[in-house]
């Protein structure tokens, strides 16, 4: 699993305040039709005790290695699904699940000729941007899983996070981490 920072100063060059977002980016490769995750490191973030919370504003997301093509054969189709989670998980969860963040998939299907791709659909079910201010996060790790339907259909899926840390009270802080364990 690859996770990667990227701050990019603002234009006035001074150093990273509270408003300023930044972005973190991490990789889970797919697993055939198993499910696979990895954990997101937050603890440069994320402290409860110190009163420091992650805001997740965005999540983008991107099916598949660079010039990889979802494919699934003749007649054939395949779902890869991904969720991001702040407690580990050993499959695929529902939107009814408190510790989902954000989740949605990709759908290929395939007509009778070789080669031929007839619908490509990807869905946002749960999506941070979707909410009036994001969503927080309060624990030191957040978790990427994967899993597929029927066949392999992309190699990797990478999440890209736009966030910003935030203060709030220890009490307020620890009772939002108590809720997302």
């Amino acid at each position: 699993m690859k996770v990667s920072l990227l701050y990019t100063l603002p234009v006035t060059g001074r150093g990273m305040a509270k408003s300023d977002s930044f972005f973190i980016r991490a990789t889970v490769l797919t697993d055939g039709t198993t499910y696979n995750q990895s954990s997101i490191d937050l603890g440069s973030f994320v402290d409860a005790l110190g009163k420091t919370v992650l805001r997740i504003h965005n999540a983008s997301i991107s099916y598949g290695s660079p010039l990889d093509v979802p494919f699934v054969g003749v007649n054939g189709a395949g779902l890869t699904a991904f969720q991001l989670t702040t407690q580990s998980q050993t499959a695929l969860v529902g939107a009814d699940n408190r510790s989902t963040i954000s989740s949605g998939s990709l759908y290929v299907a395939s007509g009778g000729t070789p080669n031929s791709t007839t619908a490509v659909t990807q869905v946002l079910d749960i999506a941070p941007q979707e909410w009036t201010g994001g969503y927080l996060v309060a624990v030191e790790s957040i978790f990427l899983g994967v899993d597929q339907v029927a066949l392999d259909i992309v190699d990797q899926v990478t999440i890209v996070l736009e966030c910003t840390v935030e203060t709030m009270t220890a009490a307020a802080s620890m009772a939002l981490a108590l809720s997302q364990q």
